[in-house]
């Protein structure tokens, strides 16, 4: 696997934020019910954002030169 998770830095993060989720669900289950909602809608925008790769735009060719 290549990129972000097949580092060890990747697979550092990924637990870490595992473990904050874990403490925060075990210790904090009212605030996190209560955040869902609001993190549902966060949720659109950012998938929305890195779903559609518009962060990796490329260069679009010119059809002029081809003829049919």
């Amino acid at each position: 696997m290549h990129g972000f998770l097949g580092s060890k830095f990747g697979w550092a993060v990924t637990l870490a934020l595992a473990a904050i989720a874990a403490y925060l669900l075990a210790n904090h289950t009212g605030h996190v019910f209560s955040a869902l909602p609001y993190l549902l809608l966060l949720a659109c925008p950012i998938m929305h954002l890195f779903g559609h790769g518009h962060g990796h735009r490329q260069a679009h060719t010119d059809n002029k030169d081809k003829t049919p």
